[in-house]
């Protein structure tokens, strides 16, 4: 089974809310998920450190089991020192 750390969408229309969930690649975005490892909300301010809350010890669990962060994902955990920065080519069409 090949694990995915990613976004699952919530709340309203143009109110979006994120949970950070460990789930099945297989799964729809906002289907089943296995466990709920945070949260995300846009809406908040940049500096603001209810923006982004995650249970970094059951994601490095997660990680050490093989499951891989979508991108967006690896960026908040690269911002929380929990895996090392990545090169990435900005690319424009």
């Amino acid at each position: 089974m090949s694990m995915k750390i990613r976004l699952a969408r919530g709340g309203s229309k143009k109110r979006p809310h994120y949970a950070i969930v460990a789930s099945d690649s297989r799964m729809p975005r906002d289907g089943r998920f296995i466990e709920k490892l945070g949260t995300y909300n846009p809406l908040l301010a940049k500096d603001s450190e209810d923006r982004v809350k995650m249970d970094v010890e059951r994601i490095q669990y997660w990680l050490s089991h093989g499951a891989q962060p979508t991108d967006r994902v690896a960026r908040f955990l690269e911002a929380a020192g929990v895996k090392e920065k990545a090169e990435r080519k900005n690319m424009k069409k």
